[in-house]
């Protein structure tokens, strides 16, 4: 598609971008940045839960733009592509789901590296492991259907498991049962043509509200359905057989009969199972989510008889909940968990403050326990004073971790608790804001029982926590010894200062050897064993025990070009005493004291505590990776990236004062970058996506900061999201000076700085819809304003297709080399 422009905008200037092929509607940036996007990522690792086996998965960077654009249908919050069953999109419709482009298998013992190979023309997914180590599964999206692959992890072979057609429409279609060597599936339910509408019999599509109250959040309005047809489809397309399948044989048993089935949690004896089933009434104002639910337990050894029922217990008839207060919870069971220790007992919460966080309450959930055989009435075993943030289990049946979530003030609490006796047991490890990152403990290290099933890893009293270990000199992952008796912790490892390096887990049973993920800004990530030595004497926050590496893996760096990029952590603060960060990457080549063209990169978060927003997180030691606006960097460009853009205040009105706020983040992030010699004041553009390209606009029309803005999927008239948008609760009725100040589109007629608008087609995002930037587009024309407006076709919110983001670098390039890097130098050195 050729992007449609303004009649200001600029011809393409050929020393700095090229086109594509003759005959492509797309264009191309210069060879020196698509030798750089095309080359591969690295990969992920995933360690198998016996710990002896490393999995490396690389996914592939950019599909083509011909299977971005397999055409697919908008069924209630979820697109399925009609051919073959599989999701078009990512969860909350963002993305297009990757295929896995490489899988290889590395032998933890002595680094033995096997390559799986994959069919012929394969998309597979990402695998999951079996608990025994012994065996990995994967999904493989042909044109006719979802496949369900077997490979095993001793040799690398996989094979197809023939006669199974998987159906993705509501997920959980593939999960490995207790044994490990069962998978329970749904299966495509009925071969029959799908129900057809001859034009114009679809009927009108009705909905009728009768002066009940309360609000939906706007971005449950995803996808909805429309009319009768879009309901026929959606039973047709979401209908499944669940089947239990031998992953040896490769033998298919159906257990009960077709269903709109949702989730599916088995139990640890592998018998039961939590099913939950969509029901009617559907709803054409939200997703599938809301719709009325079934929630049963079933005995899925109760299969072959012909006409015989799994169902032994019901928990749950939910009604249609497309009235949930925003940011609140459907009434009813919901987050449900198996006890991983014991055969079949189920914990679930349930709201005691009808889902509404806007009401006083002294409690707000309680958990509900029911064994097996479920025949008795199920038993509170605790209350929690803010909303069940979850429960973790221990492998010692006697402990478990509990937490709750104060939406209002962003703050979480965690206890340690026997179920058994869970309100006489509960004390109290963790009670800190959600925005801490300094003082964050980790999370809990887990490994898999032979059930499958996750758990806290204990010994006597001790736990290990892994975590980010975010502080004024950046991230910094740790690993902790955690005592739940004293609450004291034990630091066994932390990354260095000059590189990143990640706890992936322990290496076999030996909590002395550890597998890490380590990178720097000029080194490959690969696999390091880590070896844990003495006691050492440890200034605070820094390991009290010594420790040597040797590497696992040994991956090689494909685009060595890149090493020449350097970064750099800045810290500063606010005019009103904020402290804040930035990473500052300079273009290869850049010497010292020369002022460049620069381009700011952010997006704002909002925070309730002004302390919690300055504190520093991301890191400058992580292997540098180049993807669209940091592209600009191979063509000489400085890049102020992740500069923080606090939005500080009670979560209830924050944005009283957002555009103000935005406009002291973006002033002091350039003042720092010139005040270190290399940005060049009069040459300075800003690009951010999403939320950011909200950012963005507001910047070009509240401030003379910048020469030009790049916005990608923005939404910038707050009116058309009237329930709330970002961390904003109030609807628009409550406060229509926040929405209307906050939306550039109230402001067109006086931004005058040129600013490219990109989108995607197909964005899913409610907030963010196409319209947005085509109607802000319209009113800075109409207004005789600069701007340029790139439509990508086929595009969800976050660009997918190689095409795609090529046009898009192909674009940024071109705008700012006009308005950014050709306007007046400030004057060339800095003093």
């Amino acid at each position: 598609m050729t992007p449609i422009s303004a009649a200001s905008a600029a011809p393409a200037a050929s020393t700095t971008a090229a086109t594509a092929a003759t005959g492509s509607a797309y264009n191309q940036p210069p060879r020196e940045i698509l030798d750089v996007m095309r080359a591969p990522p690295p990969p992920v690792p995933s360690l198998s839960p016996t710990r002896d086996r490393l999995m490396l998965v690389t996914m592939e960077e950019y599909p083509s733009i011909a299977k971005v654009a397999t055409p697919f249908l908008r069924l209630a919050g979820v697109r399925i592509e009609p051919g073959n069953r599989s999701q078009h999109d990512t969860p909350g419709g963002y993305g297009i789901p990757p295929c896995v482009g490489a899988i290889d298998l590395v032998t933890v013992a002595d680094g033995r590296q096997t390559a799986v190979k994959l069919p012929a023309g394969a998309c597979p997914r990402r695998p999951v492991w079996s608990a025994d180590g012994q065996r990995f599964a994967f999904e493989n999206i042909t044109a006719q259907a979802v496949e369900l692959w077997v490979g095993d992890a001793r040799t690398g072979a996989v094979r197809r498991l023939a006669g199974v057609r998987l159906n993705q429409m509501f997920g959980d279609q593939v999960q490995w049962m207790p044994d490990q060597k069962t998978l329970l599936v749904k299966l495509v339910s009925g071969q029959t043509a799908p129900p057809e509408a001859p034009a114009g019999s679809d009927g009108p599509g009705i909905q009728e509200s009768l002066g009940a109250t309360g609000q939906s959040s706007t971005y449950e309005n995803r996808d909805t359905l429309r009319n009768r047809h879009d309901e026929q489809l959606f039973d047709y397309y979401g209908s499944s057989q669940l089947a239990l399948v031998d992953a040896a044989s490769g033998k298919i048993t159906p257990v009960g009969k077709p269903g709109l089935y949702e989730a599916l949690d088995v139990a640890p004896d592998g018998r039961h199972a939590v099913v939950t089933e969509i029901r009617t009434p559907y709803s054409y104002v939200t997703t599938f989510d809301r719709f009325p639910k079934q929630i049963d337990i079933w005995d899925l050894s109760k299969h072959g008889a012909k006409g015989s029922n799994p169902v032994v217990r019901q928990i749950a008839s939910l009604p249609l909940a497309d009235r949930v207060p925003n940011r609140g919870v459907p009434v009813g069971p919901r987050g449900f968990t198996w006890r991983p220790t014991e055969a079949a007992t189920l914990v679930w919460a349930e709201a005691l403050d009808g889902g509404n966080p806007n009401v006083q309450a002294a409690e707000r959930d309680k958990l509900m326990l029911l064994k097996a055989p479920f025949s008795a009435e199920p038993k509170e075993i605790v209350r929690t004073g803010q909303r069940y943030a979850g429960l973790l289990w221990s492998e010692q049946p006697g402990t478990a971790l509990l937490s709750d979530y104060d939406v209002n003030r962003k703050w979480r609490r965690t206890w340690q608790i026997d179920v058994d006796s869970a309100q006489a047991s509960r004390r109290l490890l963790w009670d800190m804001s959600s925005d801490e990152k300094y003082a964050d403990p980790g999370v809990p290290v887990r490994r898999i029982l032979a059930n499958g099933f996750p758990v806290i890893r204990q010994q006597g009293d001790t736990i290990y926590l892994s975590g980010t270990g975010s502080s004024t000199d950046g991230d910094r992952p740790f690993l902790d010894r955690f005592d739940l008796k004293t609450q004291t912790a034990q630091r066994l490892f932390r990354s260095s200062k000059t590189s990143y390096e990640q706890f992936i887990g322990f290496a076999g049973d030996d909590t002395g050897r550890l597998l890490t993920w380590y990178q720097s800004a000029a080194e490959t990530p690969n696999a390091f064993v880590r070896t844990l030595g003495a006691a050492t004497a440890a200034a605070p926050g820094e390991p009290a025990v010594a420790s040597s590496a040797a590497a696992l893996t040994h991956l090689t760096d494909p685009v060595p070009q890149v090493r020449e990029i350097k970064k750099r952590l800045v810290t500063y603060k606010r005019a009103d005493g904020v402290p804040l960060s930035f990473t500052l990457y300079t273009p290869p080549g850049y010497k010292e004291g020369t002022r460049l063209p620069t381009i700011l990169n952010a997006y704002p978060m909002d925070f309730a505590d002004a302390s919690k927003a300055g504190q520093t997180t991301g890191s400058q030691a992580t292997f540098t990776r180049l993807r669209q606006y940091r592209l600009l960097l191979l063509s000489g460009y400085a890049i102020i990236d992740s500069a923080a853009f606090p939005i500080v205040g009670d979560p209830r009105k924050a944005y009283d004062t957002y555009t103000e706020q935005l406009v002291a983040d973006a002033q002091a992030a350039v003042d720092e970058a010139v005040r270190l010699g290399v940005t060049d004041p009069d040459r300075v553009g800003v690009t951010g996506h999403s939320h950011g390209a909200l950012m963005t606009a507001n910047l070009l029309a509240h401030s003379t900061l910048f020469r030009a803005g790049a916005a990608t999927s923005g939404s910038y008239n707050k009116s058309l999201t009237p329930f709330g948008f970002q961390n904003e609760r109030r609807s628009v009725w409550e406060a229509p000076d926040v929405y209307t100040k906050a939306s550039t589109f109230f402001y067109a007629d006086k931004l005058k700085t040129p600013l490219l608008l990109v989108h995607g087609g197909d964005d899913a995002n409610p907030g963010t819809t196409p319209l947005q930037s085509t109607k802000l587009y319209e009113a800075i024309r109409g207004n005789g304003g600069t701007t340029r407006l790139v439509m990508l076709p086929y595009e969800p919110h976050w660009y997918a297709a190689r095409e795609s983001n090529e046009q898009l670098v192909y674009e940024m390039l071109r705008w700012f080399d006009k308005y950014v890097k050709d306007a007046a130098p400030a004057g060339g050195a800095a003093p």
